[in-house]
């Protein structure tokens, strides 16, 4: 099986792909490290959504901020990163991490029963639903951050999931991460967790 997207390629042979997904860091060692232990051992790749470092100006300093820590966390963890920049990250981020961040977006691009089951990936600042509904095709799965609140759902033939905020949620959900199981087959099941490992909901994006 081929997996392409525009900065990361791979080929893998798989009954099951999966995908860790963490968003909105925000300098935060402490959770990306509970987050990484509970799932980074089971998962064949790392999806980070954006706002690495910082905590930005409209934030609190979240628990465990450190940012040399996380930095060199993720750079520990570069093989396995794909990821895009969030409206927090910079090029001043870019100097304390070896793997490229600066990327507005990514599309992952993965053979499907029916054809081709593209992912797109942004931090969610700069493109909106309905500009998004003109630009992606039909069974797209979209995955997103920045407003650190949980969303699985579909919408106007997208699928959209925010897996929220591992350090500074916005939601009654608390610090939360996702899974993505792609199937052989190309079907998607997203998880939402608790960075300790509790199960909150899934679904299936058909």
């Amino acid at each position: 099986m081929l997996i392409l997207c525009t900065d990361f390629v791979n080929v893998v042979q798989f009954d099951k792909m999966k995908f860790l997904i963490l968003s909105d860091i925000h300098g935060s060692a402490g959770c990306l490290e509970t987050a990484l232990a509970s799932f980074e051992k089971d998962c064949d790749a790392i999806i980070l959504l954006g706002d690495y470092l910082n905590h930005g100006p409209r934030n609190p300093l979240p628990e465990g901020w450190d940012t040399k820590k996380t930095a060199q966390i993720l750079n520990e963890h570069k093989a396995k990163i794909i990821c895009v920049r969030g409206n927090c990250d910079s090029e001043v981020d870019q100097m304390m991490l070896t793997f490229p961040c600066l990327n507005a977006y990514s599309t992952l691009a993965i053979p499907a029963a029916s054809g081709i089951r593209r992912i797109f990936l942004h931090h969610g600042h700069l493109y909106t639903r309905d500009e998004l509904s003109e630009l992606l095709p039909t069974g797209t799965v979209v995955l997103s951050g920045h407003t650190h609140v949980t969303v699985m759902e579909e919408a106007n033939g997208l699928f959209y999931f925010n897996p929220g905020s591992i350090s500074l949620p916005k939601c009654e959900d608390g610090k939360t991460c996702g899974i993505l199981e792609i199937s052989e087959s190309g079907g998607v099941k997203a998880l939402l967790y608790s960075i300790e490992g509790k199960l909150l909901r899934k679904m299936k994006f058909n």
